[in-house]
């Protein structure tokens, strides 16, 4: 499209006698967003938007599989668009539907490295279920674990029973106590802690 043409497309956008902007080709607004000076063509930028938002949400519910993350593409994809437009750096506004799918598709590629790079930093950071020390660690016998054990607390005497004998993780425990995964996980630490004591206090007797 020639210059003149690009501004007699500006003209019927914004001037008096504007043709009603649905009645525009996908083209014509983004010629009349690219040739429009400052402040002139936000109608035909929000045409624009209007159009082409849904199509870039599909793609990204197609591509990114999640609805934050399809909100996060429109909103990138749409400010890129319109950005490039406004600084004349579409080479084909009349293919704008082409350019709208090229960034849609270079910017969804950005958000998922971004998004992988996130998982291996929590996979790296993220707090994990301490170990738990096996029985057989102790080094104790019977006679010694017996009173230690029927000394202990009765929760924590189940959660001990259920981790070393029944071999249960801290959420099976908790469900079966009425307790979160993560107080199983205090109590059970507590309850190891005083066996370590006992034991080694009936060793050392």
């Amino acid at each position: 499209m020639t210059h003149c043409t690009a501004a007699a497309t500006v003209a019927r956008v914004t001037g008096p006698d504007a043709a009603p902007l649905h009645t525009l080709t996908d083209g014509a607004l983004a010629h009349a967003v690219a040739g429009a000076r400052a402040g002139e063509a936000t109608a035909a930028e929000s045409e624009l938007y209007r159009r082409f938002a849904p199509r870039v949400r599909l793609y990204g519910l197609r591509h990114l599989r999640d609805r934050g993350a399809a909100d996060d593409l429109v909103q990138q994809v749409m400010l890129v668009v319109l950005e490039r437009l406004r600084a004349g750096e579409v080479r084909d506004p009349d293919q704008i539907a082409s350019f709208v799918l090229g960034t849609s598709r270079m910017v969804a590629v950005g958000l998922r490295r971004t998004e992988a790079r996130r998982e291996g930093i929590r996979g790296r950071f993220e707090l994990r279920e301490p170990a738990v020390v096996a029985i057989d660690e102790l080094a104790v016998d019977g006679a010694r674990l017996g009173p230690c054990l029927a000394a202990a607390k009765e929760r924590e005497r189940a959660i001990l029973l259920l981790t070393f004998y029944a071999e249960k993780g801290a959420g099976e425990i908790a469900a079966a106590l009425g307790m979160t995964p993560g107080a199983v996980r205090v109590s059970r630490h507590r309850a190891l802690a005083s066996m370590r004591e006992c034991l080694e206090t009936r060793r050392s007797a």
